[in-house]
């Protein structure tokens, strides 16, 4: 996956030109099993079905960007408006956990696409809250952040690891190391398990079939993965804006990328 580095300026274009309903945003690393010690790049996509344009970097929107792994915290350095975002150390054998947080941005949604992205994330409640206050012909306002992870395992037989919480606002958590078959994955929302959201993961190369499921009372679901090969799990949840926000809604979207290898 050698990328070259893109003017943030073409960035930008391509970002302008996405279609509105590409919401999913993930890390995609340079590779998801490096030798140890080793540099990877560590690229940031936003886009529809884990196809995405590059997101470059922009440090006025990161809160927090690292890779966490055997010998604790580190920051992800990279230049501004450049793709990847990012370049990731990895000094000793291990699996890591590369996780970026953003700030909030702002965006309105004509009144039928804000419904639309509604229910395509699984979000009903929210569309049945703006029945309710009779608001559903009245554009969506919103503020949205991410909250992406991804597993990279270092020097090869990483098995600890995998179930570092990083305390992101909204973050999924894998149960056991990914392999093909049943992968259980908790859900926690302000460190807390998060019941009623829609968990969904999708293949690389088929990322068309997807496997969703509801997080139960514990925050947990638990998606059956039928092949091996690079992996995208999301889920979205949706809360009234706090008054400083400047809008009705505040998304945030959780994003988790592993690799299962064959």
């Amino acid at each position: 996956m050698r990328r070259r580095s893109v003017p943030a300026a073409m960035l930008l274009a391509l970002l302008a030109a996405a279609p509105l309903r590409a919401h999913d945003f993930w890390i995609e690393p340079s590779t998801f099993r490096p030798a140890a010690p080793a540099q990877i790049r560590v690229a940031l996509r936003v886009g529809q079905d884990f196809r995405g344009d590059p997101v470059p970097r922009d440090d006025r929107k990161i809160t927090r960007f690292v890779a966490v792994g055997p010998g604790g915290e580190a920051s992800i350095p990279g230049l501004p408006g450049t793709d990847p975002a990012g370049f990731a150390r990895l000094d000793r054998p291990g699996l890591y956990v590369l996780g970026y947080r953003s700030g909030r941005s702002p965006i309105e949604l004509e009144a039928e696409k804000f419904e639309k992205y509604l229910a395509d994330e699984g979000l009903e409640q929210v569309s049945r809250e703006r029945a309710r206050r009779g608001e559903t012909g009245k554009p969506g306002k919103e503020v949205y952040s991410r909250c992406a992870k991804s597993l990279v395992a270092a020097g090869g037989g990483a098995s600890e690891g995998f179930d570092r919480v990083l305390g992101f606002t909204l973050e999924l958590v894998p149960q056991r190391l990914p392999r093909v078959g049943d992968l259980p994955v908790e859900l926690l929302y302000e460190g807390k398990p998060l019941s009623g959201a829609l968990v969904v993961a999708m293949n690389q190369a088929d990322p068309t079939t997807k496997i969703s499921a509801r997080s139960d009372r514990n925050g947990r679901v638990v998606l059956k993965l039928p092949r091996s090969g690079v992996w995208l799990v999301k889920a979205v949840h949706m809360i009234p804006a706090p008054a400083d926000a400047g809008a009705d809604w505040e998304s945030l979207w959780a994003s988790l990328t592993f690799e299962i290898s064959s």
